[in-house]
């Protein structure tokens, strides 16, 4: 049944076998944060270094920035975050609960306080219909640079990694001059005081996003546009391993588009919980450079090496949520079997996402000359492979079945064979085979 797990079997396994812990559990937690266990960092980094390899380091036309997490807050008056980066909030006057108001009916996000009431909306926790109006709410987490705590130190942890590209873009063309068209790709934390975190780590207040802004000429933005959509599936399905089949295109039509966009991709996924938002690719103009070349007073302007023709770029964003991928890799890689009438929970993990590419093991832990050919086993591969673990608790059965479910791709077993010819038993986790194989040869 790959691809077909149900949510609460994700989340019971990430607890149970080390990938992600709710945030703060010991002290009760803290709703919308999730902390990632030994298996899901290394998950994590190599998702994010995956995308780092094809994004950057495999291309000529793009660089790294990283930029601080707290900004100069004219950023966000000059992105139009500070006046418009705000959800439709609605309270239940019986029970108190507040909720997204465009979540629990079918309302835009800008919906009035008469158009809610006239959806005749129940309360999803009491079942009742006794609702405030709605407000917009300001997403953005508020802090205070400095000593003093006042209208002057205000600043803002920053709602997405983008603004943090745009404010370098002159930076980087002062500096490396780089041909057009060009992307600056960044990785980091973004921060989002969410209504109503759910779903796992699909919407939490503290996340992690892998954006790009592609910076083309405006006369040559759709070929450009064709050419990132077709890498992004290229990614996704080649680099990931996600099903060509759960995956989908949503042409985001006029009236749902961000009021900077001329044209959006939402690339959707199938997941537990329906087909949601994987990530996006959105046509942004010159909508970012603009508004800071009127904030800053500084020209944006790209002087063409060829033709010396001045322009101020238009560009184009893939932007990747970490979270969001990381669920939907473990939703296609989840897998449930039956073997000699016993379960088998299985992660069938690409190997380059694998947290370990081997599991090394001695046939038998209380035989010295088994587990000394076995770390020298351990000791050759990790050198070679670096992500490499060792398991010799329990009957070897158990140990199939539990590298199994964290997803390692092969297992390695020394027995007595090995002492005397210099072979392994390699034991593959989809097939279940095993082959002979000589260890020089691993």
């Amino acid at each position: 049944m790959c691809g077909m797990s149900r949510l609460e079997d994700i989340v019971s396994l990430c607890k149970r076998r080390g990938f992600i812990f709710p945030g703060s559990d010991i002290y009760g937690g803290m709703s919308g944060t999730w902390d990632y266990g030994p298996l899901g960092v290394m998950l994590k980094k190599k998702i994010m270094d995956q995308w780092w390899r094809y994004w950057v380091e495999d291309r000529d036309d793009m660089y790294g920035v990283d930029a601080a997490v707290i900004m100069n807050p004219r950023t966000w008056v000059a992105s139009g975050h500070a006046a418009t980066f705000s959800d439709p909030l609605v309270e239940c006057k019986e029970c108190h609960q507040r909720f997204r108001a465009d979540k629990i009916a079918d309302v835009s996000e800008n919906v009035s306080p008469d158009e809610f009431r006239a959806a005749h909306v129940k309360c999803p926790n009491c079942g009742k219909e006794n609702w405030d109006d709605v407000k917009q709410f300001n997403m953005m987490f508020v802090t205070h640079v400095g000593s003093v705590s006042d209208d002057s130190s205000v600043a803002y942890l920053r709602p997405e990694t983008a603004q943090g590209i745009f404010t370098n873009y002159k930076n980087v063309v002062d500096t490396i001059y780089p041909d057009l068209p060009f992307g600056l790709a960044q990785q980091g934390k973004a921060f989002r005081n969410e209504i109503s975190p759910r779903d796992f780590v699909f919407r939490s207040r503290e996340f992690e996003q892998m954006e790009i802004e592609y910076f083309v000429n405006p006369a040559e933005w759709e070929k450009n546009f064709e050419s990132l959509l077709r890498d992004c599936h290229d990614f996704l399905e080649n680099k990931m391993g996600l099903s060509a089949e759960m995956i989908h295109d949503l042409e985001v039509a006029p009236e749902d588009r961000a009021h900077y966009s001329k044209r959006t991709v939402d690339i959707e996924f199938d997941y537990p919980i329906g087909r949601e938002e994987l990530m996006g690719l959105a046509y942004r103009t010159d909508f970012d450079l603009m508004n800071i070349a009127r904030e800053s007073g500084k020209s944006m302007e790209y002087r063409d090496k060829m033709t010396n023709e001045a322009f101020v770029p238009h560009v184009i964003e893939p932007s990747f949520g970490v979270e969001r991928l990381i669920m939907a890799v473990l939703v296609s890689a989840y897998s449930e079997d039956e073997v000699n009438g016993e379960k088998r929970i299985a992660l069938k993990l690409p190997e380059n996402l694998a947290p370990y590419r081997f599991c090394v093991s001695p046939l038998l832990k209380n035989k010295p000359e088994l587990v000394a050919k076995a770390r020298e086993v351990y000791d050759m591969l990790r050198d070679k492979y670096g992500n490499v673990t060792w398991d010799d608790s329990g009957n070897i059965g158990k140990r199939y079945r539990k590298q199994d479910e964290i997803g390692t791709p092969k297992c390695v077993v020394i027995d007595f064979d090995s002492l005397e010819n210099g072979t392994v038993t390699v034991r593959d986790r989809d097939t279940m085979a095993q082959v002979r194989v000589k260890i020089e040869d691993l």
